[in-house]
């Protein structure tokens, strides 16, 4: 059976979640999952569901690859578990169909490629800190905590609560207690 997954990360992108259930309805999915949530911070309930469902022998089919996964790590999880239950997956946009030798080569691949391309990019990233950092011009995120010393102090000395200070005044509550380490 083929199970389809379909996912956008705002309702403002009606057009394109329509076009993923037109594609993946195309492709003879009999049961499409759907959800209308963001990959980053949103639990995705719908995939979770989509992965419960599937059966041994099933195909899960999603259109592009960035519409099941957050990262390699998390394509690695889910493929994980979808080779537990026997069950294969198609990407759609990249022809991957990990039910065939072939597919699971293409995937590895793609999931070492993308996997060093982000190692690449941290490296550089790296190396322009440590150039600018030695030519002085990078000094890292601004301390917003400590231009708050004197807010922190007269809050606390107003009687107000650390953990009431630091909602307050939208810092970290370890940073209101070092602040008033500090000032003591």
């Amino acid at each position: 059976m083929y199970v389809g997954y379909a996912r956008t990360s705002t309702v403002e992108q009606q057009a394109g979640h329509e076009a993923q259930l037109r594609d993946l309805q195309s492709q003879g999915c009999e049961k499409v999952f759907s959800e209308q949530v963001s990959s980053v911070n949103a639990k995705r309930t719908e995939l979770e569901r989509a992965v419960e469902f599937v059966r041994e022998g099933d195909i899960l089919v999603v259109t592009r690859l960035d519409r099941l996964a957050r990262s390699v790590g998390d394509l690695l999880q889910i493929v994980s578990r979808l080779e537990a239950k026997k069950v294969g997956l198609k990407i759609l946009d990249m022809a991957i169909d990990t039910t065939s030798p072939t597919g699971r080569l293409l995937l590895n691949l793609v999931g070492a490629i993308a996997q060093f391309e982000r190692e690449i990019m941290i490296a550089r990233q790296r190396e322009g800190i440590a150039k600018a950092k030695a030519q002085h011009k990078f000094r890292g995120r601004a301390p917003t905590a400590r231009r708050k010393t004197s807010d922190v102090v007269s809050m606390h000395r107003a009687g107000k609560k650390p953990t009431d200070i630091a909602k307050a005044l939208g810092v970290g509550r370890s940073s209101v207690y070092r602040i008033l380490a500090e000032a003591a």
